[in-house]
């Protein structure tokens, strides 16, 4: 850290927003005033420039103390038959005290976007897979296939930190990688090489994709396909895509799950697991799932250890039950089974949905929000306004996150707390 007269430049900061966790941000904190100076992106730049307007809470749209909130919060909970937690854009500390709340208010633990990780869990649970991990694919992959996702787009800075790295372990030129994208072109240029060569895109509409991907799965595990195109593409290339990964000595196929978002999604990637567990008959390959931006995968990484299942748990019965299908917040707002709402999001501002029931918000400073909570509990920023840790997409690293600030808002691990004891 130096300092520059009224202000503060932090180098080397983690990012609690992308799922990727870049930790090489150089970070010029001035008041509570942020600004990301080198190595920011579309997703993290705007996670920590994010101004700070809301320092004090409110009930019924009024100011109110902290205690007033959480007495009107704890209030909510006690007169609720099932109460919804949902939201999680959090890290290791919040969830865990969210966790606590949840398991004495006996309501429902779920993730705003849990969509596409459910879908994974059900292929992980069905049937396996072979998955690796970013430090895996940045020291040995050879060929990256992109099944119909734009990684770019979700994750900017996927390319620069992990397939066009400068250096690897093994003696690799990571320069000479090939990228593939199947089903879906990328929006921008980074999958173009360090020496300009672009990436073959093999594009199809999307309500192709599960076609495509059953193809993928017959033609390497050597079926004959009648058929001379899939979903539009002729069949002749899909096999030239199956030729090269078998000649590949390490493969990866990566999608980001919150894209492959139409019904049955969960068959299509079944499928593709299934293809790169066929592929290492001949050699290795795995699978890279990508996700977890704004500490999703971090809050279903805390719900596992203590529930043993990852999201959507109900603890109405006095323990931890699993459904993927039955806890989903929609169904439980929409179907009116939940009476109260607990929005809890310390990492991103996105509000909660209008729920037409008691709303009690635990959130980031700024949210706005179409109809205003019974009680929004403004908090701090794990990451900027405290320290915390956070997983990353690939499940194994946990990032320590350092406080860059004092604005004066306390964590949500403290006010999950704070209501749990007035309960």
């Amino acid at each position: 850290m130096t300092d520059n007269t009224m202000a503060r430049v932090w180098d080397n900061v983690p990012s609690p927003f992308c799922g990727i966790a870049s930790d090489d941000l150089k970070i010029e904190v001035a008041g509570p005033s942020v600004r990301v100076l080198e190595n920011g992106d579309a997703v993290t730049t705007p996670g920590f420039e994010r101004s700070v307007t809301d320092t004090a809470p409110r009930v019924g749209g009024k100011p109110a103390s902290m205690t007033e909130a959480v007495q009107r919060a704890a209030a909510i909970l006690k007169d609720a038959r099932l109460a919804v937690f949902s939201g999680f854009g959090t890290d290791v500390n919040d969830t865990r005290a969210a966790l606590s709340l949840i398991d004495k208010a006996r309501g429902v633990f779920d993730q705003a976007r849990a969509g596409g990780g459910v879908r994974n869990l059900l292929v992980l649970a069905d049937s396996g897979w072979i998955a690796t991990t970013l430090a895996e694919v940045k020291n040995r992959v050879e060929v990256l296939l992109i099944f119909g996702s734009d990684v770019e787009g979700a994750f900017p800075r996927f390319f620069e930190r992990f397939v066009w790295n400068q250096e690897t372990l093994f003696g690799q030129d990571p320069a000479k990688r090939e990228v593939i994208y199947l089903g879906r072109a990328p929006s921008g240029n980074a999958a173009v090489s360090p020496d300009g060569r672009c990436p073959q895109v093999i594009e199809c509409a999307p309500e192709h994709l599960p076609e495509l991907a059953a193809a993928l799965s017959a033609l390497v595990r050597g079926a004959s396909l009648q058929a001379e195109t899939v979903g539009g593409v002729p069949v002749e290339v899909l096999q030239g895509v199956v030729d090269r990964l078998k000649r590949s000595s390490y493969s990866v196929v990566t999608w980001v799950a919150g894209q492959l978002d139409f019904p049955h999604a969960d068959l299509t990637v079944q499928q593709v697991c299934q293809a790169v567990t066929a592929l290492n008959k001949e050699t290795r390959a795995a699978v890279l799932p990508l996700g977890g931006q704004d500490g999703d995968r971090t809050a279903s990484q805390v719900c596992a250890w203590l529930t043993g299942y990852p999201t959507r748990v109900s603890f109405a019965r006095g323990f931890p039950e699993y459904d993927p299908y039955l806890n989903d917040t929609a169904r439980l707002l929409s179907e009116g089974e939940a009476d109260a709402l607990v929005w809890v999001s310390s990492l991103s501002a996105v509000p909660p949905p209008a729920a037409g029931l008691p709303t009690v918000v635990v959130g980031r400073s700024g949210m706005q929000f179409d109809t205003e909570p019974e009680v929004y509990i403004p908090v701090g920023v794990p990451g900027i306004d405290h320290a915390g840790h956070m997983y990353r997409c690939d499940n194994v690293v946990a990032m320590p996150l350092y406080p860059l600030r004092d604005c004066g808002l306390t964590s949500a691990a403290a006010v999950l707390a704070a209501i749990e004891q007035s309960l």
